[in-house]
């Protein structure tokens, strides 16, 4: 009878963890259920943290609805240069992998999780990022085969959770910051979109779908609130046009709150690269 592994989550035969040459921190932005705007967030940090002066790559590991592309305005595809190695396509300074650059239009990518893996894997390991400040990584949505893939391939600097102030929501954000913990990844944080709307006649903030519930999450796991992001009819032209709102800068009144929440992340990651000072635990 072969040995059983120590650890249940990393296979049999499976490589550890190592980290991706060149860059810096990866940072994962995921979400417990779909629809809160987790792409939105992820393509609009990204671009903030490049006006700011970083340099970054965005990994869609949305393989089941890679949206950037769409977001991003690009249908260019990435070019190999050998059998080993991949050129991430460029757009508003970032370096950007998807699958929907791969298999564009409208055919499902119907995959296992062996598939998924092995996906995730070449888009890490053979995709040429060169020097990067932060790899910015979009999740799909839930606590699945995407997200054990990539913790047990790379060491990640830590995770933000993406919420609407819904109590649906919020029952799925506090699976995934669990899922996070139970694999010893840092939650940097909370973002809570679709925060408030703006009436533009009589100019009072509307609770669409309730406020302040992101906070009152954050604060019950101990970690911080790293962005309100408001209802803006302007974010959500701007990711369908293929025009992120993150691109006119930091001072555009639709920008700012998502400045302000790429500023929070940078603080984080920094915080947490500052303190893990001691070796990592093996995810068990």
């Amino acid at each position: 009878m072969p040995p059983i592994s120590s650890n249940p989550m990393r296979p049999m035969g499976q490589p550890e963890q190592s980290s991706i040459p060149g860059v810096k921190h990866i940072v994962a932005v995921a979400s417990g259920k779909g629809g809160v705007g987790k792409t939105t967030v992820a393509v609009n940090l990204a671009i903030a943290l490049t006006r700011l002066g970083a340099s970054v790559g965005l990994l869609d590991a949305d393989v089941y609805g890679p949206n950037v592309p769409l977001m991003l305005g690009t249908e260019e595809q990435p070019r190999a240069v050998s059998e080993r190695e991949i050129l991430p396509v460029e757009a508003y300074g970032l370096r950007v992998i998807s699958m929907g650059l791969l298999n564009p239009g409208d055919k499902p990518m119907i995959w296992r999780g062996p598939m998924l893996h092995s996906v995730m894997q070449q888009f890490l390991r053979s995709v040429v990022w060169g020097q990067l400040d932060y790899l910015v990584v979009d999740l799909p949505p839930g606590t699945g085969d995407v997200q054990l893939s990539l913790i047990q391939t790379v060491p990640l600097t830590g995770a933000l959770v993406v919420t609407t102030p819904s109590t649906v929501a919020l029952a799925d954000v506090r699976k995934a910051i669990e899922m996070f913990r139970q694999v010893n990844v840092e939650v940097l944080g909370v973002v809570e979109n679709m925060s408030s709307f703006l009436c533009p006649h009589c100019q009072k903030s509307v609770d669409v779908f309730g406020h302040g519930e992101g906070r009152r999450v954050a604060e019950a796991y101990g970690v911080p609130l790293l962005g309100e992001i408001e209802i803006d009819p302007r974010i959500r032209m701007g990711g369908d046009s293929g025009k992120p709102v993150a691109a006119r800068g930091a001072d555009d009144p639709a920008a700012r709150s998502l400045y302000s929440m790429a500023r929070n992340v940078s603080a984080r990651v920094s915080e947490v690269s500052a303190a893990s000072t001691e070796p990592r635990i093996e995810i068990v």
